[in-house]
């Protein structure tokens, strides 16, 4: 299951990320997304695990919970939209 954590830190690295969910299960990949410009954190990322169920026990435990003085949005991910995404119709 792929996991939206938003509210980041952003001095947060991807490691840490995986650090934070891999109390809670089997961490396949965790990425915390860098703005190209600035190769700054953009305060959110995205991390995979193995096992819906430990994935969804990883939502309910983070999501809300202070981590360096902010809130964790945490939920399952939605599939991107790539139909609005620089697309037109004429």
């Amino acid at each position: 299951m792929k996991i939206y954590a938003g509210n980041l830190s952003y001095s947060l690295s991807s490691e840490d990320l995986w650090k934070t969910f891999e109390e809670y299960g089997n961490v396949e990949s965790a990425d915390v997304i860098m703005d190209r410009n600035t190769n700054r954190s953009k305060g959110f990322g995205f991390v995979e695990m193995t096992n819906d169920a430990e994935a969804k026990a990883a939502i309910s435990a983070l999501h809300g919970k202070d981590m360096d003085g902010r809130a964790l949005n945490v939920s399952e991910a939605r599939p991107r939209n790539t139909e609005s995404r620089g697309s037109y119709r004429y």
